[in-house]
């Protein structure tokens, strides 16, 4: 989860809402990414979208079995789409998200008849940095 709050700091540097994400194969990182909605003018350059992609490229497959998703903040329903896509074994994110999130807040998608994979899903990791970085980035907006 360090690498993932690092990739949130360098979003946040960006301009960009803190979230990062990272995709690991074993002790591996296979894809990094933070926030880049804003830099690329993308509404779906999220972080997990972004290194879901990097880390399908540098695998050369379009499905991630065997690999684990670490994210900052509750995945949104886009995300958590791609994350049953591209077959994420297990979701590890800190914190929660109550009016964007859709695993354990919102339309919580994976447990939804219609969702055909689910991850495994790990809450609550690195909670309190995660959280501390989102509401101080949006404390300095309101300023």
């Amino acid at each position: 989860m360090d690498r993932a709050l690092s990739e949130a700091h360098a979003a946040a540097q960006r301009g960009e809402v803190p979230v990062g994400a990272i995709v690991v194969r074993g002790a591996t990182i296979v894809g990094a990414a933070g926030n880049r909605t804003r830099e690329f003018n993308d509404p779906t350059a999220h972080a997990e979208i972004l290194a879901i992609r990097e880390a399908c490229g540098n695998l050369q497959q379009e499905r991630l079995e065997g690999c684990d998703l670490y994210v900052t903040l509750e995945p949104c329903t886009m995300c958590a789409a791609a994350i049953s896509f591209a077959r994420i074994r297990r979701l590890y994110f800190a914190a929660e998200d109550a009016k964007g999130g859709a695993v354990t807040s919102g339309v919580r998608f994976f447990a939804s008849p219609t969702c055909h994979h689910a991850p495994e899903i790990y809450p609550g990791i690195g909670e309190a940095a995660a959280a501390s970085l989102l509401k101080s980035f949006f404390s300095e907006r309101r300023q």
